[in-house]
């Protein structure tokens, strides 16, 4: 369980790596849709790396973006979350890593949560 305590703007949560604020207005702490948006790419990032390492494939760095798209109709909901990423390794092969970003996304806790409400997609590119 976790416990939200109100601050004067947005609420806050003791977690065990420190103090989490949380408000509409970024200058109290991060918005919801960042939080929202973060835990699907770096689940999704998260659960990638461990799929290539389990492979044994040689991946030296990992960085993604994450682009969001929103409907302003539909109180700012996201609609779609479009994921890049760039992956840093030897001797990757293309097909290998398609292979291993789908099962990532099969396999992300955070993105079949939301499988029926956003749309996530992933693309990614190789660099040596």
């Amino acid at each position: 369980m976790m416990k939200f305590n109100m601050r004067e703007v947005g609420f806050s949560t003791e977690l065990e790596y420190g103090e989490l604020h949380v408000s509409g207005n970024e200058q109290y702490g991060f918005r919801p849709y960042q939080l929202m948006v973060s835990s699907i790419a770096v689940c999704s990032g998260g659960v990638l790396r461990t799929i290539l390492q389990k492979k044994r494939m040689l991946v030296e760095d990992i960085s993604l973006t994450a682009e969001v798209t929103r409907n302003e109709k539909e109180a700012n909901r996201i609609e779609k979350i479009q994921i890049h990423y760039v992956i840093k390794g030897k001797d990757l092969a293309h097909d290998k890593v398609e292979q291993a970003v789908e099962l990532a996304k099969k396999n992300c806790p955070m993105v079949q949560s939301v499988k029926d409400s956003i749309e996530v997609t992933e693309t990614f590119e190789i660099v040596e």
